[in-house]
């Protein structure tokens, strides 16, 4: 998608497919998988995926990317562009209009107020957003009347559409949650469990990390859609019951993220119940190596803080060993198949934004072990560890439970033991490990480990509040509820200095520049991210379920309202 187009060319009209089913709730029951289980349905109170997507059932932004990347409206009635009036010509604001007659699930109006509310809840400075990258240079938001919202910027911003675009900016209702802003913003237990959306469907029970139940949403803007009467969104197990459970036994229709290897996908698809639907984008798993200490010796609320830096991971050399050790292309060979590439890249896609950064596809042992002993790390006592000052090079490898991450855990703690590097592994179950749970000492964002693995990835195809995430600022403590978005805690005021310049940054090939000066920075630079593998969007749909459509841009959930039954 070309920045130019999108600004200066008129919104073409979108409209999806139109699906085969004449009437509201007339298929019946929709059963999904979600084996890493949903915590929360509130996006702003997670940077899991799992949350986000579940949450996109009832909650709606004002545009949504489709499965090219174009922005396409939602709540609001156009794109708005430089030719249409609703992007200043001097890029300074942004004005969105809505769409007349909405209603939130229990009746009332959705106006414009609830976008000015939702802004506010995002970036109430005693809170903490999950999501916050996503109104990063915003000045201010104003209802101009019940269906105009402007959005100024605090510069010139050449992509406008970051705030309240795609799954990870939903619209929160003002009235249901205008007890929630700042500190009170994780309390909200029934608020953040039962949001009242616009959106296809709407939440009559939910069992956090296990069940959401949910009934077609009766004010929906389409009197003929959903197809389906009812959801029911399943969480637990893993991805291998996930998966057989769409492609074998036939007991769901849809089962998200079914990360599975080359060889049980073969034997899955050839019993003709399902198929995996596949789609690349920029998803990639990575390793992140803490920038600060873990240590359970230090007071609860300094660990993972950047009061104390990281005793070992300090060292440029350590964290480029490291990446050197790992055999990216027998990760995707053990793990992916055609469903993965190995990738040095954070941000792998689209092509303008993708560094050409191939240096760490070639393991390199030796050359990793001279680094660490040029780093003063060496194995004085015959052991196999290396030591440096009377400590031993022990580290804490931590992911989610998956069958996949764990063949990855065990290769690459067999690379990082050939070093001389003692490795203890964890694995967390994922409904608690991306649950955004304050309280809880496993989750990923606390990161009370020395590396950690994950994957994730940015709404349609412009980099510049993904990348946004790894500003100083936006790092996860106690002061923001553990909700910042810098997961390794990385800073680097020449990081955030460049990144200003993306901000005001004009056309794809300026502004691809600098998100691969960012990306190599956060690489091969400083090695504080590992990307291994640059994973499509994998998930197994039942042959009886249509109207899908792949999407690697924003939730896989996008076009739920239009999905029915095969007749």
């Amino acid at each position: 998608m070309k920045l130019k187009t999108l600004l200066l060319g008129a919104a073409a009209a979108f409209a999806l497919a139109p699906a085969a089913h004449a009437e509201r709730g007339a298929d019946g029951e929709l059963k999904i998988l979600y084996y890493q289980a949903v915590s929360t349905l509130n996006a702003y109170l997670s940077s899991g995926t799992k949350d986000v997507e579940a949450g996109s059932l009832v909650l709606e932004p004002l545009a949504a990317f489709d499965q090219d990347g174009k922005l396409v409206p939602r709540l609001a009635s156009e794109i708005p562009t430089v030719d249409n009036g609703g992007v200043a010509a001097d890029l300074t604001s942004i004005t969105w209009k809505l769409n007349s007659g909405v209603k939130w699930s229990d009746g009332s109006d959705f106006t414009a107020d609830d976008v000015v509310f939702t802004w506010q809840y995002c970036t109430d400075p005693n809170g903490g957003c999950a999501q916050g990258a996503k109104y990063e240079g915003v000045k201010s938001v104003e209802a101009v009347d019940p269906l105009t919202v402007k959005v100024t910027f605090d510069a010139p911003k050449p992509y406008p559409y970051q705030p309240f675009t795609g799954a990870t900016a939903p619209i929160l209702q003002k009235a249901q949650f205008a007890n929630c802003l700042g500190a009170a913003a994780a309390t909200c237990t029934e608020q953040n469990s039962k949001p009242i959306g616009t959106g296809p469907y709407m939440v009559t029970d939910f069992k956090v990390n296990d069940v959401i139940s949910l009934d077609a949403n009766p004010n929906y803007r389409d009197p003929a859609k959903p197809a389906f009467a009812k959801v029911t969104v399943k969480g637990g197990g893993d991805a291998l019951a996930a998966a057989s459970a769409v492609m074998e036994t036939g007991e769901f229709d849809y089962a998200w993220n079914t990360q599975i290897n080359p060889e049980q996908q073969a034997q899955m698809e050839a019993g003709g119940k399902g198929t995996f639907v596949n789609a690349f984008g920029t998803l990639v798993e990575r390793i992140e190596v803490n920038m600060t200490d873990p240590s359970a010796a230090l007071p609860e609320g300094e660990r993972s803080t950047i009061k104390h830096p990281h005793p070992i991971f300090s060292d440029a050399k350590v964290r480029q060993a490291l990446s050197m050790a790992i055999d990216r292309n027998v990760l995707v060979e053990v793990g992916y198949g055609k469903a993965g590439r190995p990738t040095c890249n954070l941000v792998p896609a689209p092509a303008y934004q993708a560094s050409d950064n191939t240096g760490c596809l070639t393991q390199d042992i030796e050359g990793a072990k001279k680094l660490l002993e040029e780093a003063g790390w060496v194995d004085n006592d015959g052991d196999g560890i290396r030591e440096k000052d009377g400590k031993k090079f022990s580290i804490l490898y931590q992911t989610s439970v998956n069958a996949v991450r764990q063949d990855f855990q065990a290769l690459v703690k067999g690379w990082w033991n050939e070093i001389g590097i003692e490795v203890e592994l964890k694995s967390i179950d994922p409904g608690v490990y991306f649950g955004g749970d304050a309280a809880s000492p496993d989750t990923f964002q606390k990161f009370y480990a020395d590396v950690e693995m994950y994957a994730n990835n940015f709404d349609g195809t412009d980099a510049e509040p993904y990348m946004a995430q790894y500003l100083c600022d936006k790092i996860p403590g106690p002061d923001n509820q553990w909700q910042g978005e810098n997961i390794n805690r990385f800073c680097d005021p020449a990081y955030d200095a460049l990144f200003k310049t993306l901000a005001t940054a004009t056309g794809d090939e300026a502004r691809g520049t600098i998100v691969k000066q960012l990306n190599d920075m956060l690489t091969k630079d400083s090695n504080t991210i590992l990307p291994l593998v640059d994973r499509g969007r994998f998930s197994a749909k039942s042959n009886t379920l249509d109207g899908f459509i792949m999407n690697s841009w924003d939730s896989e959930l996008w076009n739920v309202a239009d999905w029915h039954r095969v007749k």
